[in-house]
């Protein structure tokens, strides 16, 4: 396999791109903050990636120990995709990179497509805003349920499809619309509350933060 072009510049930043730079490199990333995945699953949450694209840069991300990939036992039998420590430390990254490109998200445009979980970085900036960042909150929207980790992201998957395994420390039902202008910075979470587009639900310190006045 031949190695990987580089910028060959001697700046941490340029070395980080070496590894990260490539089209759909930390979007990959972003859904492996899920934990294991699929190949299968990746590409269903990669809208607008060819499957060899994909397969290259999944062998790439292993080759510069951002991912794994491991056999599951019986009766799976399937592989998945995994970040290591290094991968999982682009989450910061990451979510400096949503909130400076949150201006540039505007109305959601005919041609765009979207996965309910692809709010959960931004909405875990949201709660953290709002003195809410902590334990586990699971949010209800049209396009589907997912829960997140508030915390600061280490022990786990930051985030996960589905209701949370157990009660969460917070529900939140809101609407698609109401979910994107958090996301944009334009509302906070206690303001969507108050305004009743947010509805709260729990006893956890979250839910108890987003409910106070």
């Amino acid at each position: 396999m031949s190695p990987r072009r580089s910028y060959d510049q001697y700046c941490s930043a340029a070395r980080a791109l070496d590894a990260v730079g490539d089209r759909w490199t930390l979007l990959i990333v972003r859904e492996l903050l899920a934990g294991p995945r699929r190949y299968t699953d990746l590409h269903a949450d990669l809208p607008g990636v060819s499957t060899d694209v994909l397969a290259s840069r999944l062998k790439d991300m292993e080759r510069e120990g951002l991912t794994t990939r491991r056999r599951l036992p019986p009766p799976g039998a399937a592989y998945v995709y995994e970040l290591t420590a290094r991968g999982s430390g682009l989450l910061p990254v990451l979510e400096a990179l949503g909130a400076w490109g949150a201006g540039e998200l505007g109305e959601r445009r005919p041609t765009d497509a979207v996965r309910a979980h692809w709010f959960a970085l931004p909405l875990r900036r949201a709660l953290r805003e709002a003195g809410a960042g902590e334990g586990t909150v699971e949010v209800r929207l049209e396009e589907g349920t997912f829960h997140l980790n508030a915390g600061d992201g280490e022990g786990g998957p930051v985030y996960g499809d589905g209701p949370a395994a157990g009660e969460p420390d917070a529900r939140l039902t809101l609407d698609a619309r109401t979910c994107a202008a958090v996301c944009r910075g334009e509302l906070g979470l206690r303001d969507a509350v108050r305004e009743g587009r947010l509805d709260v639900a729990g006893e956890g310190a979250a839910a108890k933060a987003l409910r106070e006045a």
